[in-house]
């Protein structure tokens, strides 16, 4: 399937519109917009909710409490954060870190999927409900809340590109109930040990075809062989 054509034609393009945005009303009181940071080939593509206080100040995103737990749970999982990109679902912080409301998070769709389309990810990991409810809509699958949903994989079609997206808790909830670490922690090993299978199964494929064996006369595959950027 061809992807869908992005709103914007480059990332220089994209992120200026970002800086420039007066959608919605969140632009009035912010002091710097956050677009994202990562790679720009990045192969894993982290989505969070909006900026907070730190990362409105400083203009990056996670950069905060939050994101330095999000730092620490990345290297433990043997993910160096230098190697992923990562935004959230709204570019300007709301009052109050409240959550964004729904025609703050329509008014930031269009600069949420073309960084996706830019960045063609294979991988979509979705930090607490706010992102992985816009993710899965994208992708026009039910969401069914981050408790139920976090930890599994799902293959989904998200405006024509085939993204494996992994749902897992916000940093934030982390930190407000230390139970939760654990989640975080585990769920982002996950998401290395899928990332190794990918960069494994493309590395024996030739072309559309896996050397794999054979399952009622068709080569078995797998999910992961269908996460191909094209």
């Amino acid at each position: 399937m061809t992807a869908t054509k992005s709103y914007y034609t480059s990332w220089e393009e994209l992120e200026a519109a970002i800086r420039s945005c007066s959608r919605c009303p969140l632009h009035k009181s912010r002091r710097n917009p956050v677009p994202g940071e990562g790679p720009r080939n990045a192969e894993v593509m982290f989505i969070g909710e909006a900026p907070g206080a730190t990362e409105d100040e400083m203009g990056r995103p996670f950069v905060g409490a939050a994101g330095k737990l999000l730092t620490m749970a990345l290297e433990s999982a043997g993910i160096p954060r230098s190697s992923v990109y990562i935004t959230n679902v709204v570019k300007c912080r709301p009052p109050s870190n409240r959550e964004p409301r729904p025609e703050e998070i329509e008014a930031c769709s269009v600069f949420l999927e073309s960084q996706i389309l830019l960045l063609k990810p294979r991988i979509i990991v979705t930090l607490g409900n706010v992102a992985g409810k816009k993710v899965f809509e994208l992708g026009n699958l039910r969401w069914s809340g981050v408790t139920k949903m976090r930890g599994r994989l799902y293959t989904l079609s998200i405006l024509g590109l085939k993204v494996v997206v992994i749902p897992t808790i916000h940093p934030a909830a982390a930190l407000y109930n230390p139970s939760m670490r654990d989640i975080l922690f585990n769920d982002l090993k996950n998401v290395k040990r899928v990332l190794d299978e990918i960069s494994q199964t493309l590395t024996v494929a030739s072309g559309d075809e896996l050397s794999a064996p054979e399952q009622g006369g068709r080569k078995a595959k797998s999910l992961l062989d269908y996460v191909k950027r094209g």
